[in-house]
């Protein structure tokens, strides 16, 4: 994790993470809107690949990179206990179905059983 920890320290890095969220990027696509230049980039490259957050591949004369989405896994579960408001929100969720489960439940009592049907009859029926 400590390795992860500090792959992901750098905003270069953590930016490159994020565009390879959904799909793979040629070192080329990736490096195009840093104003740093290419061989910096490429050294975030190597520190996120030796990490193991990415991972690339040759494809003709360019190399593609992936994001490894299971290695920011256990880093997400170790974060995840810090997330005061996650734990808030099931609460809240839970405490909404309750009420409305309640709301229902005094509604169908509320409603009299013997309650007379109206049938309306469309002017076709009755003329």
């Amino acid at each position: 994790m400590t390795e992860v920890a500090d792959a992901i320290a750098d905003p270069v890095r953590r930016e490159i993470l994020v565009m390879l969220r959904h799909t793979p990027l040629t070192a080329g696509e990736i490096a195009a809107p840093f104003t740093i230049s290419r061989p910096a980039v490429s050294r975030h490259l190597r520190v996120l690949r030796e990490s193991g957050l990415v991972r690339d591949e040759q494809v003709g004369r360019h190399r593609r990179y992936s994001l490894v989405h299971s290695r920011l896994g256990h880093l997400a579960r170790w974060l995840a206990q810090f997330d005061a408001q996650r734990s808030d929100w099931s609460q809240r969720l839970a405490a909404l179905e309750t009420e409305v489960h309640r709301t229902r439940r005094d509604r169908s009592r509320a409603e009299p059983t013997s309650t007379p049907r109206i049938t309306h009859h469309s002017q076709e029926d009755t003329a």
